[in-house]
């Protein structure tokens, strides 16, 4: 098999294993959630995004990897990673954690979808042998935070919990 099939078919099984993951284990939780804490959850996750630098490490990541993929996808997650520890810091100032928290996952998702976009122009899947250890983190870990961005997203348009919400009150929609 080419190895360019091998990395889309890692790719597309990735998605479809944390789709099924997150939909049995993390979302029934997620969305019994306070708002803010579960948001807290996928900032937290999402702060560990400094770990795409690895794209721009020699020796980590092989010389042939493609720049117009490893230097955005790098500086990106970096961003992302910063924009989600500046929520997790502001927690208490909500209409600043509120802001850090759309920001990261514009930022995030922007990113991926751009990474994709960069991949495909550079023919990462021919090469995605130069990935080296990194190759992990595109077929494993950003399936796993793309599901998060999204779910993210549909839970920011989820109402506020009221004060009768949470004294066990069920709202009427």
């Amino acid at each position: 098999m080419q190895t360019a099939n091998i990395f889309t078919m890692q790719l597309i099984l990735g998605y479809i294993a944390w789709a099924l993951c997150f939909r049995k284990y993390a979302w029934p939780r997620l969305r019994a959630m306070d708002r803010v804490e579960a948001h807290r959850a996928i900032a937290t996750l999402h702060s560990f995004r400094f770990v795409g630098l690895v794209f721009i490490v020699p020796g980590v990541v092989g010389s042939q990897l493609p720049n117009s993929f490893a230097v955005f996808a790098a500086y990106a997650d970096l961003a992302t990673a910063v924009l989600a520890l500046l929520a997790l810091l502001t927690v208490r100032v909500k209409s600043v954690f509120w802001f850090f928290v759309v920001a990261f996952n514009v930022v995030g998702a922007a990113d991926f979808l751009l990474d994709y976009y960069h991949a495909v122009r550079a023919n990462l899947p021919m090469v995605a042998g130069q990935l080296g250890a990194a190759y992990v983190i595109p077929t494993l870990v950003v399936p796993m935070l793309m599901i998060t961005h999204i779910a993210a997203f549909h839970m920011l348009r989820r109402p506020s919990v009221t004060s009768e919400d949470s004294a066990g009150v069920v709202p009427t929609h």
